[in-house]
């Protein structure tokens, strides 16, 4: 029984490192010379978030800062700093689990909101004061709302799609284990 627990939490592990390598590389592709005139929301974002308030145990921290390093090298942007600060963000929510856990969707939304608007700000904050170049604060604050407004559908995606759903209050695995 324990093993089925462990295997299911590395299928879930993997499927979110094959969900990272795709959007990885559709971001990637060159799709028009211009690029684009909005930027898009950060979709892998959205899916951490909400697979860490739902199941934080689907996703271990290395795993986390290990695919948002990667998206750093490969998208070019200041090596580890994204990372730090969504590994940050997440571990606050891993370890307000039991709060979130019993909230309804409406609080839960705007917790998330909080915490994605204080990684957005402190991303941009860090930058200015090393000085280095940024994108400019409407682009910036566009990716930012996209994400937010996102983060719904990325919970409907991974909860009907996926199969990442929140434990109910007091349930517990095969071997009687709090959830």
């Amino acid at each position: 029984m324990a093993e089925t627990r462990r295997a299911q939490i590395l299928r879930r592990s993997a499927l979110f490192a094959g969900l990272v390598a795709l959007s990885l590389f559709f971001r990637m592709l060159p799709l028009s010379a211009h690029g684009p005139a909005f930027p898009a929301p950060d979709l892998l974002l959205c899916l951490t978030m909400a697979w860490v308030v739902r199941r934080p145990d689907y996703l271990p921290a290395p795993l986390i800062a290990a695919a948002f390093f990667l998206e750093d090298l490969l998208l070019m942007r200041p090596p580890g700093l994204w990372a730090l600060l969504v590994l940050l963000a997440t571990e606050f929510l891993r370890r307000r689990n039991a709060l979130i856990r019993g909230l309804p969707f409406w609080l839960e939304y705007a917790l998330v909101a909080t915490v994605l608007t204080a990684i957005f700000l402190g991303n941009r904050l860090i930058l200015a004061i090393v000085m280095v170049p940024q994108v400019p604060l409407g682009l910036s604050f566009a990716q930012f709302v996209g994400t937010v407004l996102l983060y719904p559908l990325a919970v409907l995606v991974s909860h009907f799609a996926l199969g990442v759903r929140k434990p109910a209050t007091g349930e517990v695995d095969a071997l009687g284990q709090k959830l």
